[in-house]
């Protein structure tokens, strides 16, 4: 039988993939495209047609198998499947790093950018040669004997790392669980949390459990761990959870500290025999930052504006904690400021987050979402359950479709948390990419899928999913990476979606979309309560508007911090241990010092084990332009349908669209015809009044 992870199907045969294929399917691709590229070396005529099609040919097959098995270690992660790609994985790595490396045809590129052909080039193929030059600069291809040996090990060591990082952290997070079996002991929790937390007592053996007697199983799981944090009246209980999430992966086998070591010993090194001073300069090489001081600049104008509204809004939450008569009151903790903020948050703006969520059934949320998207960018996306295989039950499949063009994309919805297999958070990634080129016979083009994947609260006792608010951002904003897969125009598979945007403006289309969350007629459209039918009622969208600032200063000043000390890791690695490293960015960079038992950076998948190493900063960085761009919606007039559809329109045809076709900053200015500005996102966030920020 043919191995499902080689079927040359357009879609993945989710329904037939299993760990067993994925050793004997990897090794016999790997051989084919090593005679594949052995071939494409020995001719290396200086060509479009023969080096950059090859490549892509080449790349994209490699893709296909091995990102599905990512993919699947991602949603569907399993001890069977983990064996299977540690295993093969250095193979992969070390077939990635010849092909990066290969020098015939980096000598061919070089040739073909000298040549006459070069200028014969449209500007996204010469910016797709120039970029393939760049990256191999970037993966070794000037290192010869030694070190290249040496490059090529840290390469197969950083990828094994990693890998064990993210497991690490996912066993850690389902290892741990709070039981609790006193009434009193959820007293102020929602029903919808009281619900979720005996679903997942039954599903751990507690037959018996229900939301009114419980048992209650509370996990680190982010549908279980936010809403205790902010509802749960037992201090003491607060605290446990706490301690227990910020040192998950620090202990014993799961232990990410010696990794941690080790991952940035070898970046260090990796930059080094690249020719750079630190692995955050090699990281900034390729974005769209110029340099380490850029990032400072816009880091610190951030800060400036951030950490006086943050001080502010500690001392407030004291004095709110103290006039409740709350014993803490004098002495708040971090497991004490979820808590209070959300208490200080209901009765500023008179509604609880609970409120919200049975206006916000995911079914009502994808068709307002999906309405918003025909409104802005003049597509229509329906269900196509059924017409692709999935991983997994709860996943549902749509295709996109614009007037005149037919099908133009399809994606994967992946929406609810499953914490036992797998990981936390959202994203979203490809499963095909827009190519002419790798077209089906007697297509025009291969047409881009997307994977879009949540941890939303699931369906509970007959009820849908009821989404919080921040879930409801959540989706837009994985959305908004969808669609700048999806409504590329660019037939390059080199270039086309997301390929080759800059990582720190890859935000950017994502942020974007979460801004309509706060847009009067794009929220109560995607409103209706799941009982009543009933939309949003506009005094409570008001409130939620009015609540947008509410802590702008701590949220902002939190992501800063993350930048910050990534940063300082790998720019400026001292002495210190890496949470030494940590307590010390803290000193400036929180007004509410970390604990001294505090290991989060045990967890930083971010960083570690993801694409942001050295540019966490990214998202500030997108954010500004996120901001920036929506302005232009903004001085166009909202409540003007005409002007709307005109700026959605362009916003399609350039950021959406131009993909990593041209430098991201043309592509903004060519849609906001102007450099970016933080003067929107300062707005936005109500810091417009930069504030001075003190020094220790």
């Amino acid at each position: 039988m043919k191995n499902p992870l080689l079927d040359a199907c357009v879609l993945p045969r989710f329904d037939r993939i299993e760990p067993v294929h994925v050793e004997p399917a990897l090794r016999e691709l790997l051989a084919a495209l090593s005679s594949e590229l052995s071939a494409v070396e020995r001719e290396a005529a200086p060509t479009w047609q023969a080096l950059v099609e090859p490549l892509e040919r080449i790349g994209d097959r490699l893709d296909r198998t091995w990102g599905v098995v990512g993919h699947l270690m991602a949603v569907r992660n399993s001890e069977e499947l983990r064996r299977a790609y540690e295993r093969i994985q250095p193979e992969v790595v070390n077939f990635s790093v010849r092909l990066a490396q290969s020098r015939p045809i980096y000598d061919g590129l070089k040739r073909l950018k000298a040549s006459a052909a070069f200028d014969e080039l449209d500007a996204a193929q010469q910016r797709i040669v120039q970029l393939l030059l760049r990256d191999a600069e970037l993966t070794g291809v000037g290192l010869e004997g030694a070190a290249r040996e040496r490059f090529n090990r840290i390469q197969t060591e950083l990828a094994a790392l990693a890998t064990r990082f993210s497991n690490h952290v996912l066993d850690a997070t389902k290892a741990f669980a709070l039981s609790l079996r006193a009434r009193g002991e959820v007293d102020g929790l929602p029903a919808s949390l009281r619900e979720l937390s005996a679903q997942a007592a039954r599903e751990a053996g507690e037959s018996g459990a229900s939301a009114a007697t419980g048992p209650w199983r509370i996990t680190l799981d982010a549908p279980s761990f936010v809403p205790f944090m902010e509802h749960c009246r037992r201090r003491d209980l607060r605290e446990r959870l706490y301690r227990a999430f910020i040192t998950r992966a620090c202990n014993g086998s799961l232990d990410n500290g010696p990794l941690i070591e080790c991952i940035l010993r070898l970046r260090r090194e990796q930059a080094s025999l690249l020719g750079f001073s630190s692995y955050a300069e090699l990281s900034l090489a390729s974005k769209m930052a110029e340099d380490v001081p850029a990032v400072d600049r816009l880091l610190e104008e951030l800060r400036g504006a951030s950490f006086a509204a943050a001080e502010g809004e500690l001392d407030e939450l004291r004095q709110f904690a103290e006039a409740e008569g709350a014993p803490e009151a004098g002495e708040l903790q971090h497991w004490d400021v979820p808590f209070w903020a959300e208490r200080l948050r209901e009765k500023r703006y008179a509604y609880r987050e609970e409120e919200l969520r049975p206006y916000f059934p995911l079914p009502r949320v994808l068709e307002g979402l999906f309405g918003l998207a025909q409104r802005l960018f003049g597509v229509q996306i329906t269900p196509a359950d059924g017409e692709a295989p999935v991983w997994h039950e709860d996943v549902r499949f749509f295709r996109v479709r614009e007037q005149n063009r037919g099908e133009i994309a399809a994606f994967y919805l992946d929406p609810y948390s499953r914490p036992a297999e797998k990981r936390g958070g959202a994203w979203m990634d490809e499963c095909r990419g827009r190519s002419r080129l790798l077209a089906e016979p007697g297509r025009p083009l291969r047409l881009p899928v997307a994977y879009l994947i949540c941890n939303q609260t699931p369906p509970i006792d007959g009820k849908p999913s009821l989404l919080t608010f921040a879930e409801v951002e959540t989706l837009f904003h994985e959305f908004g990476h969808a669609l700048q897969h999806m409504l590329t125009r660019v037939d390059y598979g080199l270039a086309s979606g997301i390929r080759n945007v800059e990582w720190d403006a890859v935000e950017l289309a994502s942020q974007f979309m979460e801004n309509w969350c706060y847009d009067l007629d794009t929220l109560i459209g995607l409103s209706s309560h799941f009982e009543t039918g009933a939309p949003l009622p506009q005094e409570l969208f008001t409130k939620i508007r009015a609540a947008r600032t509410y802590r702008a200063g701590s949220r902002m000043l939190r992501q800063l911090f993350f930048s910050f000390l990534d940063l300082e890791l790998h720019h400026h690695p001292g002495s210190d241990n890496v949470f030494e490293t940590e307590s010390r960015i803290a000193q400036r960079n929180t007004v509410l010092r970390p604990l001294p038992e505090d290991r989060f950076l045990c967890s930083f998948e971010h960083i570690f084990a993801g694409g942001y190493a050295a540019g966490y900063y990214s998202y500030k960085w997108a954010e500004v332009l996120s901001a920036d761009a929506f302005a232009a919606f903004e001085e166009a007039g909202l409540e003007d349908e005409s002007a709307v559809r005109a700026t959605g329109s362009r916003f399609r045809e350039t950021v959406l669209a131009l993909g990593g076709s041209a430098p991201a900053m043309e592509v903004f200015r060519s849609f906001r015809g102007c450099a970016p500005s933080t003067r929107a996102l300062l707005r936005h966030t109500g810091l417009a009044q930069p504030r001075t920020a003190r020094s220790g």
